[in-house]
Formats: C-alpha cells, sequence, structure tokens
C-alpha cells in the first residue's frame, strides 16, 4: 500500500515509535529512525521486513538538527510523505517542585519538535498533494494526571497542533491525526512498574494489574503493534477524510 512512500519516525529506536515503524515498513514505506541508544537492532528489525531503512540522530530538542534530519530524509529517499511526531520524555513533580529545565525539556522534545519537524515536512507533501502528519499524543492529550504538568500540557498542545494541521490542509491530500494511547509497555513503563513491585513488595503482575486499575478499565496494555495498525488506517485510503482526529487507544481510561 505504501510502496515508494517514505516514514520519518521521530524516537523510534524502541517503544513505540519502532512499532509504528516496524508496521509501515510492512505496507512497504521505506523508514527513517531517529532516537537514542540502540541503532543497529532496530535497523535490522526494519530492513528484516524488505524496505530501506536509514537513521539521523537528531536530537529533538534542538531545531538546527531536526532541520538538518529533514534534510537528510529529503536527500535520502526524495522526500518525506509520512511524518510521525512521535519523540517524548517524561518527568513527575508537582507543579511548585518542577524542575524549570525539565519543563523546558519536555515542551521543547514533546511539543515544540512535532511544529518544527511538520513545516519543514509540509511543503513538500502539498507540492505532491499527498502526505500524513501523525503526531503521537497520549490520553493525556485529553485528561490530565497529577504530577504531569509539562507532559499534559505539551500533549494537549499536541492535540491544538494537529487541529490546526489539518484545517490549514483541509482541502489537500495532506491529512493531520493525533493518537493518544493510554498505557502501553514500553521499557519506560515497565520501570515504572518495576518501582512499584520493589516499593510494595509485590509481583510484577501484581503491580501491573494496579497500575492498569488506576486509569485503564480494560486492564490491558495498548501494543505499539496496535497503535502502528492505526498509523496505517490514516495512511490509508480509508483514511483520506480523517482529519484533525485526537484517536484515543487507552482501554477506556478517557471514557470515565
Amino acid at each position: 500500500m505504501l510502496q515508494g512512500k517514505t516514514a520519518l519516525v521521530t524516537g523510534s529506536t524502541s517503544g513505540i515509535g519502532l512499532g509504528i515503524a516496524k508496521a509501515l515498513a510492512r505496507q512497504g514505506a521505506n523508514i527513517v529512525l531517529n532516537g537514542f541508544g540502540d541503532v543497529d537492532g532496530p535497523k535490522a528489525e526494519v530492513a528484516a521486513l524488505g524496505v530501506k531503512v536509514t537513521y539521523h540522530g537528531a536530537d529533538m530538542s534542538k531545531p538546527a538538527e531536526i532541520e538538518d534530519m529533514m534534510k537528510f530524509a529529503a536527500a535520502q529517499f526524495g522526500r518525506v510523505d509520512i511524518l510521525v511526531n512521535n519523540a517524548g520524555i517524561q518527568h513527575v513533580a508537582n507543579v511548585e517542585d518542577f524542575p524549570v529545565e525539565k519543563w523546558d525539556a519536555i515542551i521543547a522534545i514533546n511539543l515544540s519538535s512535532a511544529f518544527h519537524a511538520t513545516r519543514l515536512a509540509l511543503p513538500a507533501m502539498k507540492a505532491a498533494n499527498w502526505g500524513r502528519v501523525i503526531n503521537v499524543a497520549s490520553v493525556h492529550g485529553l485528561v490530565a494526571s497529577a504530577q504531569k504538568s509539562a507532559y499534559v500540557a505539551a500533549k494537549h498542545g499536541i492535540v491544538g497542533l494537529t487541529k490546526v494541521t489539518a484545517l490549514e490542509n483541509a482541502t489537500t491530500g495532506v491529512t493531520c491525526n493525533a493518537i493518544c494511547p493510554g498505557w502501553v509497555l514500553t521499557p519506560l513503563v515497565q520501570k515504572q512498574v518495576d518501582a512499584r513491585a520493589a516499593a510494595n513488595n509485590w509481583t510484577n503482575e501484581q503491580a501491573t494489574t494496579e497500575l492498569l486499575r488506576e486509569k485503564e478499565p480494560s486492564l490491558q496494555f495498548t501494543t505499539p503493534e496496535e497503535l502502528g495498525e492505526l498509523a496505517v488506517f490514516f495512511c490509508s485510503p480509508a483514511g483520506n477524510n480523517v482529519r484533525g482526529v485526537a484517536w484515543n487507544m487507552d482501554g477506556g481510561w478517557a471514557a470515565q
């Protein structure tokens, strides 16, 4: 379905980003990966799906590096047809205790990076009259949780940016939508589960259930694979007139 298209996925060396990159690769899209940590492993996983894959290590808090990454992607593959803004970090503290530098970093990486990548991707998408901007927000783009002021502010901002981008391109072949996951079992979340298990002398299973019970009625994690399939739907002909939505895959979290 996506043969000849190029997808750039930020924060895609693990977790949700890698899941989405692999789902798009299965449909034939060439992939530009981005992120920290192990690169060779994720590259090999994507390449095994029979597409071309490359990597750019842009620090998503730095606009100049994002610009360099977008130029690199265009030089490698012609243009970015599908942009998935997924890079994100988290810090937890009450507002009055929230370190200012952590606030700045979360806003830069979780919100501003999506603006910069999108503004740089749009001209070529509009020229081709086809493009998909997919912003990975969070259920926290729709509702709040205590101690997550910067993350919730950034993710609400992502949902707003999604709507504006969709409206500005509403009469074109370029769409913009947001995916709002609930709990996803990424390495980041596994750390939270492990910490709960250790603090309360619980098994991993108990800690997982307690984490989910607080927010997610389904008592099950959303998977990177499921999120990837939603991204594929947005890129399909069936998604041609899906514009500006914030689509939650959250096990009923926001329905409460």
